[in-house]
Parts: C-alpha cells; structure tokens; sequence
C-alpha cells in the first residue's frame, strides 16, 4: 500500500468531514474505503490533549473492540489512516430530542466497563506533571488549567461578546470551588468526548470514533462529558445513570453524585467560554441559516445553565444571541 499516495489523494480531495481538529476524508484503496484523518494547522486548541490519537488507537486495538481500526500512521506528512466504518451516524438517526435506538446506552456503558480494564501500559507515558493515581483534585486542576488558558487567549478578542453575555471576570470561580473539593477515586482509560456525533450505529452496535481526547483520569469525568455533550431525555439520561452505577467498580462510585454535579459546572461554564468563540467564528463564515439556528438554539441553553452557576438572574433572549454572534 502506497500511503503517502493515499494522503495526498485525499489532500486533493474537497468534501473532508472536518472536525475541530481534524480533516476526515473517505478514500478508496486497494484495502477498501478508508478514513484519511490528518490535523488542521493552527486549529485552536481548546481541550486537554496527552497523547497522539494513533498512538491511543494502537495501544486500544487488544483491549476496546468498540474503536475504528487503525491501518497506518505517518509523523512526516502527519496523518493516519483508520478504516472506515460502515454505518450511520447516530446524530442522523436520533439527532437530540428524538429518542435513541435501545441498544445505545448499553453500549455506552458497556464501553465506559471496557476502558475501566484497559492496563496502564496499554497507552503512552503521561507527562511528568500527571497527578497521581486517585488525585482527582489534581486531575480536575489539569482540565481547568486549560480552559482558563482558554479564556485567557480570547477574552479581549471577544470581549465585547462576553460581555453582552454577562461572563463574569472569572468565569470558572464556581468550578474551582466544587472541583477541589472532589473525592478520590482511581484512574482509568478515558475517551471524553462521546457523543452523538462520534457513535456509528454498525449491525445494532455502537462504534465510537475520535479517540484523540483520551486521558488517562478519573472515570466519572468521561460521564460527566458523555451528559453534558449527550442531550438526552430525562428518561434517557436516568437510564445511563441507573446503568453506570450498577455496572462500574464501587471504586469509582465514591461520592459520585456529589462529583459528577461539580465536574458538569466545569463543563457547562468551559462550554460558554468554548463556544462563544467557535460559534461566532462559525456564525461569521458561510453557514447555512439552518445550521445558525441550529448554533444559536444551542449557545443560548449554555449561556442559561452557566449563568445558574454565575449567579446572573437575568433570562437570556435567544434574539439576542444571535445578534450578539451576527455583530462579531
């Protein structure tokens, strides 16, 4: 298999599924339908990363059947080829408000069972700074370090947005509070970013793709994510819960409740701070009107639930975002 030939096929090509982060092109080989997934220069990065996702894929194959195949890896051009996985993609089939297929939340716990048995030297050594085993206090230090670099890059870039938003100086004060105070519990292999999009719906199972977030943390953070990114419906999200309690090691259950509300002030404040850049990023390009709706719908639900935390009383006017989003 010419690889690099492969690569620049898929350079050519101009209908990528592009990601945050990366470029995702099918391309026929001689091996079949492929998935050519190279990174996007100068992508802002906005969440915690440790390790590059071929090397997280290689060291999964033996241990999660749940993720695409990896087929090859380059470091000089970057990229790595996957298979590609035939499928539909479940935010196509139950976008958020439709109710999903009944083997979906199986699934989901079923993979966050899995990674709890993937052996630490599965994946890539962690940085020297990584807190130690069970330091969750430290390990949520991690995830706040970089959304306050976050803001800290675009708050006067998009001042005039944070403002209009009533995002206080330091957004992340009421996440601090609640994370340093969160029990122990040990760490595990963990995706953090599982979500509609990234689920293909393949013979009544779920695969889930884009492992290039995966850390090696404190296992309710990847529920805390997989709620707050989720969407789902009251019943749905009762069910997840009921199942991951029942199902994941009494370890990881200490005070769960108690920490799982205070990781989803964290990630409901960090989406504000996130979004707000992205989505008026995205509002200010060549969008469909469908897809602003769609953006717009969505950054006024986070605005809502990070004002709660911020203690802004005020109702957010859905209008108003997009107004704010229009005028940059």
């Amino acid at each position: 298999m010419h690889w690099d030939q492969l690569f620049r096929t898929a350079q050519e090509r101009r209908d990528s599924a592009t990601g945050y982060y990366n470029h995702n092109i099918r391309v026929d080989s001689a091996a079949g339908l492929v998935i050519v997934r190279s990174p996007i220069p100068d992508a802002d990065r906005m969440d915690l990363k440790l390790w590059p996702e071929a090397d997280i894929l290689a060291g999964l194959a033996a241990h999660v059947p749940q993720t695409p195949r990896l087929l090859h890896t380059s470091i000089d051009p970057t990229y790595q080829v996957q298979e590609y996985v035939d499928g539909d993609l479940l935010d196509d089939v139950a976008p958020r408000g439709a109710a999903l297929p009944e083997h979906v939340i199986p699934d989901v716990v079923q993979l966050f069972r899995t990674l709890r048995q993937v052996p630490r030297d599965a994946l890539p050594p962690a940085p020297g700074q990584w807190p130690e085993d069970g330091d969750t206090p430290a390990f949520a230090g991690q995830l706040l370090s970089v959304t306050r670099q976050v803001h800290e890059r675009f708050r006067q870039q998009y001042a005039a947005l944070y403002r209009r938003f009533k995002v206080p100086e330091d957004p992340l004060a009421p996440a601090v509070v609640v994370l340093n105070r969160l029990q122990p519990r040990p760490f595990g292999c963990v995706h953090t970013d599982i979500h509609r999009k990234n689920m293909i719906l393949r013979d009544g199972h779920c695969v889930f793709l884009d492992w290039e977030l995966t850390l090696w943390g404190d296992p309710l953070y990847d529920l805390a994510v997989h709620l707050h990114k989720m969407g789902y419906l009251p019943s749905e999200r009762r069910w997840v819960l009921r199942e991951w309690a029942a199902g994941m090691p009494s370890a990881d259950r200490n005070a769960w409740e108690e920490d799982l509300a205070a990781y989803l002030v964290h990630e409901q404040v960090k989406s504000v701070i996130v979004d707000t850049v992205r989505y008026a990023q995205q509002v200010g390009g060549s969008v469909s009107a469908e897809v602003r709706r769609d953006l717009v719908d969505k950054l006024t639900v986070k605005i809502a639930n990070a004002r709660i935390h911020w203690g802004v009383p005020d109702p957010i006017d859905r209008d108003e975002v997009e107004r704010v989003l229009l005028a940059g």
